[in-house]
């Protein structure tokens, strides 16, 4: 049989290491985590600013450079609620620009 069929064997095995190689990248790069999960951050100053879980959600995935659409896809609302709750950011960052607003988060140690 190893003679016979020697070459698909092979490739199998090949087959075999890739989809390991794959599924190890994989954890090291997720790492099993919720990749919507954000980090506590300042709770003092988020309490003092007034600024709410899902708006520390937002703020969050603002840092990591999504749009709003894409926000709003992860967090399962519409683009219009994630529109208000940047705004509401802004608000209480005192902020003109999204970039604005998060190197002021960055500053509180709201976000990393």
């Amino acid at each position: 049989m190893m003679r016979v069929h020697s070459g698909e064997i092979q490739f199998g095995l090949v087959a075999a290491l890739f989809l390991g190689l794959g599924v190890w990248a994989g954890m090291r790069l997720v790492g099993g985590r919720d990749v919507a999960a954000v980090p506590e951050g300042n709770p003092a100053a988020r309490a003092t600013l007034g600024i709410s879980e899902r708006e520390h959600e937002v703020l969050g995935l603002l840092a990591e450079g999504l749009s709003n659409k894409e926000i709003a896809a992860r967090l399962g609302v519409s683009p219009n609620t994630v529109k208000t709750h940047v705004a509401r950011l802004l608000e209480k960052l005192e902020a003109r620009r999204r970039t604005e607003a998060i190197l002021k988060a960055r500053e509180l140690g709201l976000i990393a």
